[in-house]
């Protein structure tokens, strides 16, 4: 992953999409009030965080720490627009597949 932020490799197929190492990691993320968040921004395409947090009625610096956290997983970008930073949601869903007597569980993503 150096070697991709130095410019020295490209990036492997499918880096850009969301990824979990587990289904605990997703669960954690995906918190119903994260997912309100996600739908509010989906629905109303709010145009700065400031805009976001009055509708969703959330500080904007504790709006931002989850934001970030949610762009980190490759559940929604950050948008430089101006001076502002305009959320916008990547992922249309997921599909989890539970393997009942292993390891072998599988998050599959579908992009907005």
């Amino acid at each position: 992953m150096r070697a991709v932020a130095r410019g020295e490799r490209r990036a492997p197929p499918g880096a850009n999409v969301a990824s979990f190492n587990s289904l605990e990691a997703l669960a954690r993320i995906l918190t119903p009030e994260n997912r309100v968040l996600m739908r509010v921004i989906r629905d109303e395409r709010p145009q700065s965080i400031a805009e976001l947090a009055r509708k969703v009625d959330r500080a904007e610096s504790n709006l931002s720490r989850t934001l970030e956290k949610l762009a980190s997983a490759g559940l929604l970008v950050l948008k430089r627009v101006d001076n502002r930073r305009v959320p916008e949601v990547v992922v249309r869903e997921l599909q989890v597949t539970i393997d009942p007597f292993g390891e072998r569980d599988r998050i599959d993503v579908a992009s907005a």
